[in-house]
C-alpha cells in the first residue's frame, strides 16, 4: 500500500495498530474491574461517565436516585472534571453553610447561565451576590410588600377560578400546568414591575413574553450536556440560535417596562410629585448602588428576570405536582377544607377576620353569578392571618416540595480542596452537587414510606413541625436560603384553598407524569384535568 509516496506494508501497520488495540481495551477493562465496588456509576478512561450520563439525561433526578439509594456521596467523573454528589445533610450543610465560602455558584455555571439570568443573584458570587441579598433582604422584609403581594395573590386567584369556572360551563379539559404558570406569571408580573400581562384572562392569549422565557429555561440546561454549545453560540445555529431570539423577546419586553417606568419617573418629578409605586421594579429604581450610583438597565433586568424565576417557575410547578397528588387524594382534601373551615370560624368569631382593602368589583368588574359572588365573598376572609393558622394544608404543600421539588438539582464549584465531614475529598475546580429531588425520597431520611404523599409525618398535635433545611432542601439554606419563601407558601395556600372549596378535579386517564429536564421539575406533558364545581 502506498500513502503520501511512501511504501507501507499491511503488516507492518497491522503490527503496529494491534498493541495499541489492545493496550486500549486492556486499559478500559482494568479500569472498569477496579471499580467493581464503587457504588456509584463507573467510569471509562479519558471520557469518565459521559456516555452514561448522557443516556439517562432525560431521567436524571431518578438515575442519580437509583446511586443514592446504594450510598449518600458518590463521584462522577466526566472529561477533565469530577462531579460528586451527595445527599448527606451533614455533607449539604458543610456545603451550603459550614464552608460556605468554598462553594459558591463558580465561573463555569455563571457562563452556562449568563444569557438567561446575567448578573442577578441567583447567577452571581463575592460582593454582587452579597449586596443584592441585602437589598433584596430589606425589600422582602417589609410589611408594604406583604400586603401589597397578598392583594395580588387573591386577584390573580380569583382570576383563575373565573377560567375554570368557564372551563366548567364549556366541559373542557384544562392543563392545570399552564394555567398555574399563567398565574404566577401575572401575578409575579403585577408585583415585580407593575404590569398587568393578561396571560389569565379567559381566551388564554398566547403571550411571547411568557412562551420565549419558557423556551429559554428548557434550552439553557442543554448547555450541561452539550460540550459544542459554545461553537453553536459562536456560529448562531440550533438550540443556540432559538435561545437567543428567546432572550431578545424577553429582554425586549423587560426593557419596553423599564423604559415606560423611567418615563413615568421623569414626569412624576417634573410636576414636584412622588411617584407612587409599589412594584419591585419601582422600589429599585430609587435605590442605589453602594457607590451612590443609579442601578443601570442591565442591573435592573437581570433583577426582574431572576425575581420571575425565583417566584414563577417554582411557585407554579409545586402547584401543579400537588394538585396532581391531591386529585388521587380524596381524604387530604377533606382535611385541607376541614381545617380551613374551622380556621375561619375561630376568627369570625374573635373578629379577626375580613378583607384588606380590596373590594368585588376589583377582581371581575361585574360580579355576574351568585357563584362569582360566593368566591370573591370567601376570598376576602383569607387574609394573611388566615391562611398562616393552617398548618395542615402548609404539611400538604411542604410533602409536595419534599416529592417535587422546584429545582430538584443545585450544583456548586470547590474553590479549594476540601474535606467532607465523612469523609469524602473534594479537589479545587471540581463541582459539588446535591439533589433535592433524591434526598426527598430516600428511605434512610423520611422511612419506609418515602416515597408516600402524606401531610399527617409533618403535624404533631395539628401543628406544622418543620425539619432541618439540610434534609429538606427545596428552599436551599445557609446564607443563600430563599428570601421568598413565606411569599411563596402564601400564594400557594391562597391558590390551594381557593381551587379546592369552589371545584373538583380530576385528572385524565392515562397521561404521563414524567418531568422534563429542566432548571425547574416542568412537567413534560401538563396537568391535563375535567373540572366541576363542588357540591
Amino acid at each position: 500500500m502506498e500513502v503520501f509516496g511512501i511504501i507501507v506494508s499491511p503488516t507492518k501497520t497491522i503490527d503496529g495498530i494491534l498493541p495499541v488495540f489492545l493496550f486500549c481495551v486492556s486499559w478500559a477493562i482494568l479500569h472498569r474491574y477496579f471499580q467493581k465496588h464503587n457504588k456509584g456509576p463507573k467510569s471509562w478512561p479519558l471520557i469518565g461517565c459521559i456516555i452514561e450520563q448522557a443516556r439517562n439525561f432525560d431521567v436524571l433526578h431518578d438515575w442519580l436516585y437509583i446511586y443514592f439509594k446504594r450510598t449518600t456521596t458518590f463521584s462522577v467523573p466526566m472529561i477533565c472534571i469530577n462531579n460528586t454528589f451527595t445527599s448527606d445533610p451533614v455533607n449539604v450543610e458543610h456545603i451550603l453553610k459550614a464552608n460556605f465560602r468554598n462553594y459558591p455558584k463558580g465561573d463555569r455555571i455563571h457562563e452556562r447561565f449568563v444569557d438567561v439570568l446575567g448578573d442577578g443573584i441567583f447567577n452571581v458570587d463575592g460582593e454582587k451576590w452579597l449586596h443584592q441579598r441585602k437589598v433584596a433582604i430589606l425589600e422582602f422584609s417589609s410589611a408594604k410588600l406583604r400586603d401589597f403581594s397578598t392583594r395580588a395573590y387573591r386577584t390573580h386567584a380569583l382570576r383563575l377560578l373565573n377560567v375554570l369556572l368557564d372551563a366548567w360551563k364549556s366541559g373542557l379539559v384544562v392543563d392545570m400546568q399552564d394555567l398555574f404558570m399563567r398565574l404566577t406569571l401575572d401575578s409575579i408580573c403585577n408585583i415585580g414591575f407593575g404590569v398587568n400581562l393578561g396571560s389569565l384572562s379567559s381566551e388564554l392569549p398566547d403571550v411571547p413574553f411568557m412562551r420565549s422565557f419558557d423556551d429559554s429555561n428548557k434550552l439553557i440546561i442543554r448547555r450541561y450536556v452539550d460540550y459544542a454549545w459554545k461553537i453553536k453560540r459562536a456560529l448562531n445555529v440550533g438550540g443556540e440560535a432559538k435561545l437567543k431570539k428567546c432572550v431578545e423577546i424577553v429582554d425586549g419586553f423587560i426593557y419596553n417596562v423599564i423604559n415606560i417606568r423611567r418615563m413615568e419617573m421623569t414626569a412624576s418629578r417634573a410636576r414636584g410629585e412622588e411617584l407612587q409605586k409599589e412594584d419591585l421594579l419601582s422600589r429599585f429604581m430609587s435605590l442605589s448602588n453602594e457607590d451612590g450610583s443609579p442601578y443601570s438597565d442591565k442591573q435592573l433586568r437581570d433583577i426582574v428576570v431572576n425575581f420571575i424565576i425565583a417566584g414563577r417557575d417554582t411557585t407554579a410547578l409545586t402547584l401543579s405536582w400537588l394538585f396532581s397528588m391531591l386529585c388521587k387524594s380524596p381524604t387530604v382534601i377533606k382535611n385541607i377544607l376541614s381545617e380551613a373551615d374551622k380556621v375561619l370560624n375561630d376568627l369570625n368569631r374573635t373578629n379577626e377576620t375580613g378583607h384588606d382593602g380590596i373590594t368585588i368589583n376589583g377582581f371581575y368588574g361585574r360580579v355576574e353569578s351568585k357563584i362569582q359572588h360566593d368566591m370573591c365573598k370567601y376570598a376576602e376572609l383569607l387574609n394573611y392571618q388566615a391562611l398562616n393558622r393552617m398548618h395542615y394544608l402548609h404539611a400538604a404543600i411542604t410533602e409536595a416540595l419534599r416529592l417535587y421539588p422546584a429545582v430538584p438539582l443545585e450544583s456548586k464549584v470547590a474553590v479549594n480542596d476540601d474535606i467532607f465531614p465523612d469523609g469524602t475529598k473534594i479537589k479545587a475546580g471540581n463541582f459539588v452537587s446535591y439533589s433535592p429531588y433524591a434526598m426527598g425520597r430516600l428511605e434512610c431520611l423520611w422511612g419506609d414510606d418515602a416515597k408516600e404523599f402524606k401531610p399527617e409525618r409533618w403535624l404533631k398535635d395539628g401543628i406544622f413541625q418543620p425539619v432541618s433545611p439540610f434534609k429538606l432542601t427545596a428552599f436551599q439554606a445557609g446564607p443563600r436560603i430563599c428570601l421568598g419563601k413565606d411569599s411563596a407558601y402564601l400564594q400557594m395556600k391562597m391558590t390551594t384553598i381557593l381551587l379546592l372549596k369552589f371545584f373538583s378535579f380530576d385528572m385524565v386517564e392515562n397521561q404521563s407524569l414524567e418531568y422534563s429536564m429542566m432548571v425547574v421539575l416542568y412537567m413534560a406533558h401538563g396537568l391535563k384535568c375535567k373540572v366541576s364545581l363542588r357540591e
